[in-house]
């Protein structure tokens, strides 16, 4: 059962994920975005400058000019209906892992609303295979998803009757 106690918890997440995420980017701008340059850190993860005008993967990205708007609209609605089940599930693990989704989004919103774009400058590749550029707010995104993947797959099914 969630506690009042899991829920402030919750809520101090998102901030946590909306502030971390705000700061690396706010940190990826002023480092290598302009000039635009490619820093190796490992030799698995590269720190690149990508304007995200899409969703994921640069999904729906294009040159119509009320993109950013219509997917800040989307992704403020789908946030407010993501809080509204965390504020009224009653399921201590699903209140959690839906705290870095909504984290995520929101943070993602912010860029939306600065700058029509999302800053994305994590570069993960293995063997010349690179995944698309990603920040913060999208790693807290798959990992809450991936949280209540895992809850739907241990938790037994309820049966209504």
């Amino acid at each position: 059962m969630a506690s009042r106690r899991t829920r402030i918890v919750a809520i101090l997440l998102i901030l946590l994920v909306i502030a971390v995420d705000q700061v690396t980017k706010a940190w990826a701008l002023a480092g290598w975005f302009s000039p635009p340059q490619v820093i190796e850190v490992t030799p698995f993860l590269n720190l690149v400058p990508v304007w995200n005008t899409g969703v994921a993967f640069g999904f729906l990205a294009g040159d119509w000019p009320a993109m950013p708007l219509v997917l800040t609209g989307f992704a403020a609605l789908v946030s407010l209906g993501l809080l509204a089940w965390l504020l009224w599930s009653r399921q201590r693990a699903v209140v959690i892992a839906l705290a870095p989704v909504i984290g995520g989004a929101v943070g993602n919103i912010v860029d939306r609303l600065r700058f029509g774009a999302v800053i994305d400058f994590v570069d993960l590749h293995v063997a010349g295979l690179h995944w698309p550029a990603f920040n913060i707010a999208d790693a807290g995104i798959t990992i809450g998803v991936g949280l209540l993947l895992l809850d739907g797959v241990r938790t037994p099914p309820r049966r209504y009757a």
